[in-house]
Parts: structure tokens; C-alpha cells; sequence
């Protein structure tokens, strides 16, 4: 397993959507969220995704961008948690932690016609925690400063300081440490600030979220050329053709060989390349067989002419290589239109990947995927202390909760409720009985 030098080790929200009691989530390597629809799953992730696309925002939304490319609300309250129809919260909070034992907390208040207010924001370092709010004095501020921050106010402490005063801004999503007064000594404090201040430590970790969504589109015949890292504002899949494309044109020989690779051992195609079409423009080609053979080179289609399985697979398997050590890939349903094999192979490869370094998130409702897991844990190629599984339902005032399994050396787990494989064995029963009435029909 790659060593992990910091990343986000835990999410907590509370007053999110169906998550009306707080629900924390601890993020491994490999985190797995499961439970049947509308359980929550999703709602544990977008509080997240809000933050993401509020900070990649062009300009500034305010305190939350609502209605944006990774998760789309048209009012506030859709946001909030409800209980019979009713909004039963005002606010709800999300908690992002890392690995370095610092956190973050956002709470965020409703404002009718104006969608959110930051009103307050928690930061926690081992076991202290400051709070701080947009109403702060310059004496509240100085009195709340962590340690992290006296390196700066120790170099900003002098004679020019004496007309100053500290005051709290609010800059997107986020508060932030205002010196006012002359430019120069505003200038001097805010790189300060921005060297030393422990909050903006949470900013690159956000934005370096990789969100993989369950809707990736159809195949199209060309897309647009874009960035290809190491940012990717937005959701993944429209970076895939210009990623490969770099891929061809660049040092990436090796990435592009365990992409044709990944995707071969699926059984899905043996080649994937990008052809410019203009200076805008790329055309996403495949092996029309799933194999490789003699004079294969020249039978490449167009993405848009083969299977669904190829297009929607290829935004999981690039946004797993592309991604650096600790870096956060969100993959919802990685399995949509597989065949069975080809979700136990890309389990595998998702293991493969995990283990240099990157933390992925798969939200899925495959039991294959659960159970190769747990077949690597018993096999000693991965390592359970490397997984955490959850399990989100609703109970019966439609509010959901997170069970967390316990793994064994062998993979299985103790207390996790047994829906997939319940409803497994109960359609097998369905069928045995089916045909063992069709044959006692026809002896009588």
C-alpha cells in the first residue's frame, strides 16, 4: 500500500437532505458505500462536492454555488433535511478530516430568497478547537489565533501594526483573516497568512476531488479539447479524450499501456486512442474486438459505435490512473452496464490502483463488487485495515444512518444487513420453485 502523507481520513454531515442526525463516515484507501436507493449514499459525498464547486467557481456564487456541474439543487431547501414533507432544520454542517488529525466544520444557514449563509466555521487540531464566525472583534480574533498562526502575526508585529485591525471575510465558502489598513502591510499579511494559516490547508484537498458521476453521458462522436490536469474543476468525464490524448503525445506511454491493458482484461477492448480532429476537436477511437490480434491496429471505431460498457467504463479506469497519491477519486456506480466478469475485473484494477497511493470512494449497488473485495482480503492482496465498508439505510421517519462493517482477516463481516444477498437467495428460491411447480404441473 502506498504511504499516505496526509489526505481526507473522515466526512461528518448533519441536516443534509435524508442525513438529519449526524453521520460520520471514516474514509480508508478503499471506502464503499452501499444500501438501496434513496438510502443516503450520495448525500454522505455532496456536501463535499458543494464545497468543490463553490471554490472552482469562475466568480464568486456566495456562500454556496447550488445549481452546479457536480451536484445540481434550484433552492435551498431541497438541501435541508425533512421530516414528513416538513423542513425540520434551518442548517445543516459537513465536517471534512484528514489524515494529520485536522479538521474542518462548515455550518451553513438558510436565507429565504438568498440561498445559504457561512455562519460559522469549527477548526480542530487534535483536541482543540477554535470557532470562529464573521462577527469576530479584532480582540476575539487575536485571543482565537492557533499556534500555526503566531509565526505570522510574529512577523506582522511591529510598529506599522498599530492603526491595524483583524476582522473575518467571508471568501466563497470559506472565512478568512483580514488585516485592515495601509496595502503594503495588508499585502504582508495576507502571504503570511497564506503560508502559515492551517485553514487554507483544507482548500487544495477539496479541490482535488475527483468526481466520477453515475450519469456520464452517451459516447459522443467528438469532444472537446481541455485541461488534463492535475486539477479537474467540474465532473471527470469530459477531461477522458484530452487526458488520453496527452497520454499519447507525452511521457505517458506506460499510463496508456495499463489503460489498454485494464480494459482488455475486462473484456471490453484491447486499444483506446485519441485522433485530433481541429485545434478544438477530438475523435475517441476503440478496438472494435476485445482482444488483440494480427492487423487489429487497422479495425479502430469510433466510441459511439461500440457497446455502452467501453464508454462509461473508461472515466473510471482513467480517473484512477491519473490520479496522484492521496488524492480523492469519488466514483459513483463504477459498474453501470458491465458484465459480471468484467466488475470483478475492475474491482482488481481498482485495487491495483488504490495500492500506490490514491484514497477512492465507490458508491455502487453491485454485490460482485462487495464480494470480490472481500475474495482479495481473503486471498492476502489487499489488506482490510485498507477498507471500509458502510452501509446507509432510512429507518421509518425516512432519516438514514450509517452501519459500519468489521472485516476479518478472511473478508466477511459481522454485523451488515443482508439485503443483497438476502434478495439473491430469495430469486434463486423464486426460480427453483417456479420449475419445480412447471414439472410437477406436467407429471399430474
Amino acid at each position: 500500500m502506498g504511504k499516505h502523507v496526509n489526505r481526507i481520513c473522515g466526512i461528518t454531515v448533519r441536516g443534509f437532505k435524508s442525513i438529519c442526525d449526524e453521520q460520520h463516515m471514516e474514509i480508508k484507501p478503499l471506502t464503499v458505500l452501499a444500501g438501496a436507493n434513496s438510502s443516503g449514499k450520495s448525500s454522505m459525498m455532496q456536501p463535499l462536492l458543494l464545497l468543490k464547486q463553490t471554490l472552482e467557481n469562475a466568480g464568486d456564487p456566495g456562500a454556496l454555488l447550488l445549481d452546479g456541474p457536480n451536484v445540481r439543487f434550484t433552492k435551498a431547501e431541497q438541501v435541508l433535511s425533512h421530516e414528513c414533507g416538513v423542513a425540520c432544520e434551518s442548517e445543516f454542517s459537513v465536517r471534512i478530516e484528514l489524515l494529520n488529525k485536522r479538521s474542518l466544520e462548515f455550518i451553513f444557514r438558510r436565507q429565504v430568497g438568498k440561498g445559504f449563509e457561512l455562519t460559522k466555521m469549527i477548526y480542530g487540531e487534535d483536541e482543540k478547537m477554535v470557532v470562529i464566525t464573521a462577527q469576530m472583534t479584532h480582540e476575539e480574533i487575536i485571543k482565537i489565533i492557533p499556534n500555526q498562526f503566531n509565526i505570522a502575526f510574529k512577523i506582522l508585529n511591529g510598529p506599522e501594526l498599530k492603526d491595524h485591525q483583524w476582522s473575518i471575510s467571508r471568501e466563497r465558502c470559506f472565512f478568512k483573516f483580514v488585516l485592515r489598513g495601509s496595502k503594503d502591510v495588508k499585502q504582508k499579511a495576507r502571504f503570511s497568512l497564506l503560508q502559515f494559516s492551517p485553514i487554507d490547508i483544507f482548500i487544495p484537498f477539496i479541490k482535488d476531488v475527483i468526481h466520477v458521476p453515475g450519469l456520464r453521458g452517451n459516447p459522443l462522436r467528438t469532444y472537446p479539447k481541455t485541461a488534463g490536469g492535475p486539477n479537474f474543476p467540474g465532473t471527470f468525464e469530459f477531461y477522458v479524450a484530452s487526458i488520453i490524448s496527452q497520454w499519447q503525445s507525452n511521457s505517458g506511454g506506460t499510463k496508456l499501456k495499463n489503460l489498454s491493458d485494464a480494459l482488455e482484461t475486462m473484456g471490453l477492448t484491447w486499444k483506446v486512442r485519441a485522433e485530433p480532429i481541429d485545434d478544438t476537436q477530438v475523435e475517441l477511437k476503440v478496438g472494435r474486438l476485445p482482444r488483440s490480434k494480427r492487423g487489429g491496429a487497422h479495425d479502430l471505431v469510433s466510441i459511439a459505435d461500440v457497446g455502452f460498457g467501453v464508454s462509461q467504463c473508461l472515466p473510471v479506469i482513467v480517473a484512477l490512473l491519473v490520479a496522484r497519491s492521496d488524492q480523492l477519486v469519488y466514483l459513483e456506480q463504477p459498474e453501470i452496464h458491465l458484465h459480471p466478469l468484467a466488475q470483478r475485473k475492475l474491482v482488481n484494477i481498482l485495487c491495483k490502483e488504490i495500492k500506490k497511493g490514491i484514497v477512492a470512494v465507490v458508491e455502487t449497488h453491485s454485490t460482485l463488487v462487495l464480494r470480490e473485495i472481500q475474495t482479495l482480503i481473503a486471498r492476502g492482496e489487499l489488506s482490510k485495515e485498507d477498507v471500509a465498508l458502510h452501509w446507509l439505510q432510512r429507518n421509518e421517519k425516512g432519516k438514514t444512518t450509517i452501519c459500519t462493517a468489521e472485516l476479518d482477516d478472511n473478508g466477511a463481516y459481522g454485523d451488515w444487513p443482508d439485503d443483497f444477498e438476502l434478495i439473491g437467495l430469495q430469486s434463486e428460491q423464486a426460480y427453483l420453485d417456479a420449475v419445480e411447480k412447471k414439472e410437477a404441473g406436467k407429471k399430474s
